[in-house]
């Protein structure tokens, strides 16, 4: 049936074009017994991308991250495959498939089984682009990235060696331009080309760089990191979405801590995050703002790891709790009550950040939501206990909480009693509020203050004397 379908397209499309390999760009091609990569770990969805590309008349081969993944030993979380089909071509070829992109068109071809869709992310081989004209501006960053190339000048376009390798799943072989696997065998991260152009193609590259060293454990070639410094400005020209996007992945790789720390040694850290300016540049002053937010990034580490799931929105309100305590602080001692003083704070927190990656409103919501939750911890008497149980980001909020108890922010005992009256009866959460009301100190909060009563104001009927 798939060959019916794939020879129906042929005949609306005979003109099948077939892209040449450059002969003084030859491959190496290395067989399955010297990269040893487990089928096992090879998505279906994957191959039968490449099988039915190939089946019509083009090349097709699993590329980038899930080739160097395989290679690692690794099942690889998402597959991309080039090809020398145009997008038109390739969207022809496949039912569930759609063109996305300006500046880099590419097709998605979904496919529908158990658990979540997966999406098989198909580019066509691309062009050098030395003398692209108004495809590249003055500093050198690509604007539009639609011009087709050869196999050769695709893979001198990646940007590592490690990712510039091509797996045909047909006949198991590894096709390899620029030594990627000898680099990978000398845990080396290597930048193709000459580093200094290759980021101001795309200062991406530059984060991606840290992003990739961190989860592999790779070193950064001398070459490739020497321009990173002082190039950094040029993040300021990435549209803040794709500069988003890249932060998080880097945040949500597995290896945030070390990532973190990447960036601090490479000078990248400066305006990307207000908070990695204050805990990575000081030292003893920051100490427990540095402690709050590695613990964070080490649990989220760990979930992603084990491969559960996490939350950008609660990841943003660990990174940027620091900041905001520091603002809660200073409005208190104003003289404005707690909770205006936390609203204000937030305002302020979200406005700074937003001078330098601009955090998508969705997890904003998120943040504040997570954020206004905290003092309402400390209320545990009458029908608030309840009521806060049911709010929906109420788990969210509760694991934050015990966060800023494991490091002695806020009382241990606070984050126990909310663990018992989770986990306990309707007559054990009784008792539990009832221990609450008689607890002298109830808050360990450092920014609460208790309200005080305003005096009546007298009425001008009042003032008249009898």
């Amino acid at each position: 049936m798939i060959t019916k379908f794939i020879k129906r397209i042929l005949r609306r499309d005979p003109m099948v074009k077939h892209t040449q390999a450059n002969n003084s760009g030859a491959p190496k091609r290395i067989p399955k017994k010297a990269h040893r990569i487990d089928p096992h770990l090879l998505s279906k969805n994957a191959v039968k991308v490449t099988h039915t590309l190939q089946q019509a008349g083009y090349e097709a081969f699993i590329v980038g991250g899930a080739v160097r993944d395989l290679a690692l030993g690794i099942e690889p979380k998402d597959f991309d495959v080039a090809t020398n089909a145009t997008p038109d071509q390739v969207q022809r070829l496949f039912r569930k498939a759609r063109l996305i992109g300006r500046r880099f068109q590419i097709v998605h071809v979904t496919f529908f089984g158990k658990g979540h869709p997966e999406i098989i992310e198909v580019s066509t081989f691309r062009a050098l682009l030395d003398n692209a004209g108004d495809h590249v501006a003055e500093s050198g960053r690509i604007l539009r990235d639609n011009v087709w190339g050869s196999q050769d000048e695709d893979a001198a376009r990646r940007d590592f060696t490690i990712n510039a390798m091509y797996y045909d799943p047909s006949s198991e072989t590894v096709l390899d331009y620029h030594g990627g696997m000898a680099d990978m065998q000398k845990k080396t991260l290597r930048m193709i080309g000459d580093p200094a152009k290759r980021y101001r193609e795309d200062p991406i590259r530059m984060l991606r760089a840290i992003r990739f060293a961190a989860k592999t454990g790779f070193t950064l070639d001398a070459l490739t990191r020497a321009p990173i410094a002082k190039l950094s400005n040029l993040l300021q020209d990435v549209p803040s979405a794709r500069l988003f996007d890249e932060i998080l992945k880097l945040l949500m790789s597995g290896y945030s801590w070390a990532a973190i720390q990447g960036l601090r040694d490479a000078g990248l850290h400066h305006g990307l995050l207000p908070l990695l300016d204050h805990i990575l540049d000081s030292g003893e002053d920051s100490k427990g703002a540095n402690d709050f937010v590695k613990l964070a990034l080490a649990n989220t580490d760990q979930r992603i790891q084990s491969g559960k799931s996490v939350s950008a929105g609660f990841l943003f309100a660990t990174l940027l709790w620091p900041d905001l305590l520091k603002n809660w602080k200073a409005n208190i001692a104003k003289g404005m009550s707690n909770l205006p003083a936390l609203n204000d704070a937030m305002d302020d927190t979200i406005a700074t950040q937003s001078s330098g990656m601009t955090i998508q409103r969705r997890f904003e919501s998120d943040m504040r939501e997570i954020w206004s939750m905290q003092p309402r911890f400390e209320k545990r008497v009458g029908r608030y206990p309840y009521r806060l149980i049911e709010s929906p980001r109420f788990r969210a909020g509760y694991d934050f909480m015990l966060l800023r108890c494991a490091t002695g922010e806020q009382n241990p005992a606070l984050g126990e009693w909310w663990t018992l009256f989770i986990a306990t009866d309707p007559a054990g959460q009784d008792e539990l509020m009832a221990s609450a009301k008689n607890e002298s100190g109830n808050s360990a909060n450092p920014v609460k203050r208790r309200r005080r009563r305003k005096p009546k104001e007298a009425t001008p009927a009042e003032n008249v004397p009898d």
